[in-house]
């Protein structure tokens, strides 16, 4: 487990618990690029420079300009065309913010409610230290139980965020989760993309098929399924490019083909995808089969089941003596 990315409390009326924010989520690219000089091959490097040092010598080489230090550089706001107020970092980090240390739930709603849209970064939460983990327990249950979320505020990065409370749904691990949610006005108004769309009569046949299509095509949701194609497809270029092997190309997308009629695309879909469902069964049941084939007990091994179960077996007579019974 990392460092916590927050450390604070949670409070719910006079009801207050310390807890730790984890981040959630990593990036998990394997590929990292550089910029590179076409001409000489060389890596690119950026550095911070005095302003002064590039007027004064505009077209002279790098070595004459004046670089800065990390230690150096302190945020500036500026008030008038070349007047900066000097901002220290102790300063921003004593800024009067009570959501720094404190998340105080100011209400509770359904989840339904928040459209997806405003969640932003998902967080792990989780008591901190043995003797927080009553009150935590206890609110997780209830926010479980009740199917709610709790919202508030946190501070951090530079910014106050809206955060959404939630019970972690795995009991074997049972913790809350924290997304930070955009503000209202992040968001874009949707009536200036979708105002254009113009209205159309909605078939009654053609939305029964639809739904048909959506009812065979509805699954479970397993995140596993899916997989960074881009992600591949720049791992194989990178492998070309270090073997001197062919570089893999894009493949012509086909024209856009001719407005075809919607009922037809609907049950031509539907068949598809119950072939595709037929053809599944049947790999299944012809496994099932095979399975069934490789264990089926023969006589040696029944009557080596019944002698383990201290079974007694029949003894077979001799030919002879079966044909003098008969």
């Amino acid at each position: 487990m990392g460092r916590p990315y927050w450390s604070g409390s949670i409070q719910i009326s006079l009801v207050s618990f310390a807890v730790k924010f984890f981040v959630a989520t990593e990036y998990k690219s394997d590929i990292r690029f550089h910029q590179i000089s076409r001409s000489t091959g060389e890596r690119v490097r950026h550095q911070k420079v005095l302003q002064s040092a590039l007027d004064e010598s505009p077209n002279e080489g790098a070595e004459a300009v004046a670089t800065v230090g990390k230690d150096d550089i302190v945020k500036g706001y500026e008030y008038a065309k070349g007047q900066y107020a000097i901002i220290e970092p102790e300063e921003i980090a004593n800024l009067r913010v009570p959501s720094k240390h404190v998340i105080s739930i100011e209400q509770f709603v359904s989840e339904s409610e928040i459209d997806p849209a405003y969640f932003e970064k998902p967080y792990f939460v989780t008591p901190d230290g043995d003797n927080q983990t009553e009150a935590f327990a206890v609110v997780r249950r209830g926010l479980k139980e009740a199917k709610k979320v709790g919202i508030g505020k946190i501070a951090f990065s530079g910014r106050e965020h809206v955060v959404a409370i939630s019970a972690n749904k795995d009991d074997d691990k049972p913790g809350l989760m924290a997304y930070t949610l955009r503000y209202q006005e992040e968001l874009r108004s949707p009536a200036e993309y979708f105002s254009d769309i113009r209205h159309v009569e909605i078939d009654e046949d053609q939305l029964d098929l639809a739904e048909q299509l959506i009812k065979k095509k509805t699954a479970k949701f397993d995140p596993k399924r899916y997989q960074d194609g881009y992600e591949i497809a720049l791992r194989e270029l990178v492998d070309a490019k270090v073997h001197n092997l062919p570089v893999p190309q894009d493949e012509p997308q086909p024209k856009r083909a001719k407005v075809v009629n919607l009922m037809d695309a609907l049950r031509s879909s539907l068949q598809a995808q119950a072939s595709t469902r037929d053809e599944d069964v049947t790999k299944k049941a012809s496994k099932s089969e095979k399975k069934a084939d490789a264990v089926k007990p023969g006589p040696t091994l029944v009557k080596s089941a019944a002698k383990k179960a201290g079974a007694k077996l029949p003894v077979e007579k001799p030919a002879a003596q079966r044909r003098k019974s008969a």
